[in-house]
């Protein structure tokens, strides 16, 4: 009897030291993430009021309008592409950077990766404004296309420079798994598949690709999840000319007059149910010990 007594105590003392261990993060998971989703998904079934105001009525008027209005079909789809557009400029820039990486010396493999990093010492608004100057009418590139007497180019304000912002901001997301994918691959399989007779080509298709897929999906999905909510890039360096998600989101939580709050968070819900879709591909994709 005392024993069990004894045993008692030992679980109920190591079930409260956990509590005591998961309670602070816990909570903290609780106040700041789980309840501002469940926010964010009641409002959306709410009505908007006219003075900004949130009125307690449901309704699915806001998801009819985000799949009906050219506007938010437009934004959604403007949105996806430029996130798979950029992922996919990412890869084939990212993934023989990476190759390179992998294949030099040891000695240099630090300094490289560490050229890679830098950019991350840097805000990336102030990066963003960089790029301004660098496209502006009067930057860097048109100066130099002025000096050698050539004509001077619309640069800045374009949908080719939001897609340049989001390609140097979400690079070094791609280049990091890449590197640490190939630099595990035993590159004495491309001679093996060489020895039998394979070009370069198809070694790589067949051997090569496959085993560093995991590198591709991690890297993929890193750079389309905040590719796809970006505002700031299309913000500054495309004029906010055309609509993507995050700029519609900023508009109708903060500029619209009044604002929308409804309507946002039913795009919000939207969105983040794309991402869910993309990671659970992610995971469905690669094993946990390549994750």
């Amino acid at each position: 009897m005392a024993l069990d007594t004894l045993q008692k105590q030992r679980r109920r003392s190591g079930r409260l030291r956990l509590a005591g261990l998961l309670g602070p993060g816990a909570l903290w998971l609780t106040l700041f993430f789980a309840m501002p989703l469940v926010i964010i998904l009641l409002y959306s079934f709410m009505t908007a009021g006219p003075r900004g105001n949130v009125i307690w009525q449901a309704t699915f008027g806001q998801y009819a309008a985000l799949f009906t209005k050219d506007i938010y079909v437009n934004a959604y789809t403007r949105s996806i592409w430029a996130s798979v557009l950029t992922t996919l400029i990412c890869l084939l820039i990212g993934y023989p950077l990476a190759l390179f990486i992998a294949r030099s010396p040891q000695r240099w493999r630090t300094p490289l990766l560490f050229l890679i990093l830098i950019p991350f010492w840097t805000n990336f608004l102030v990066r963003i404004y960089a790029w301004q100057i660098i496209l502006s009418n009067n930057g860097l590139i048109n100066s130099a296309l002025d000096s050698l007497g050539l004509p001077t180019q619309t640069l800045l304000y374009t949908e080719n420079a939001t897609l340049l912002g989001l390609v140097y901001g979400e690079l070094p997301f791609m280049v990091l798994p890449l590197y640490a994918s190939i630099e595990r691959f035993d590159f004495t399989l491309m001679e093996a598949a060489a020895d039998l007779g394979a070009s370069r080509w198809r070694a790589f298709l067949r051997v090569m690709l496959p085993i560093t897929m995991p590198g591709v999906a991690a890297g993929s999905v890193l750079v389309f999840i905040p590719t796809v909510g970006q505002f700031v890039v299309s913000e500054l360096l495309g004029g906010a000319k055309v609509d993507y998600i995050g700029n519609l989101l900023q508009r109708l939580f903060l500029r619209s007059n009044p604002p929308n709050w409804p309507l946002g968070s039913a795009m919000a819900v939207v969105m983040m149910a794309v991402l869910m879709v993309m990671i659970m591909l992610y995971f469905r994709s690669t094993t946990e010990e390549d994750r």
